[in-house]
């Protein structure tokens, strides 16, 4: 079983490459751009999760508002970890997702109404 550490934080913001720019020059984030993930300037801070920024809107059926930071939880299992959440109040709001080449996403509301993200990667090759 995963230690469940946040390994993902989603930004928004309505300049996504403005956005990636301040914090790199405030904080000297390593910031990178995959092309496959085009407009998704993507972070990696020193000694913390690493992230990216996305525009305000709907997106892979996640809806993205400015202020509203989305964190993800790392799991070895998501059905197994929207099933803890729902049993404690919680409520899915995305189900499990593809990433192509990635892993698998969901998003559940805590019982307050954050919404949380959690990340299963996909395993390595040797």
């Amino acid at each position: 079983m995963s230690n469940h550490p946040i390994v993902h934080i989603e930004i928004p913001g309505t300049d996504t490459k403005a956005a990636a720019k301040f914090y790199e020059d405030a904080f000297g984030w390593n910031i990178q751009t995959d092309p496959s993930f085009e407009g998704y300037p993507m972070f990696q801070a020193e000694g913390g999760p690493g992230g990216g920024f996305v525009k305000p809107g709907e997106a892979m059926g996640v809806s993205y508002k400015v202020g509203e930071v989305l964190i993800y939880i790392d799991t070895d299992d998501i059905e197994a970890s929207l099933a803890k959440v729902q049993s404690l109040g919680g409520k899915v709001v995305l189900p499990k997702t593809d990433i192509p080449q990635v892993g698998w996403f969901a998003v559940f509301a805590d019982p307050t109404g954050n919404k949380i993200g959690l990340f299963t990667t996909l395993p390595h090759k040797h």
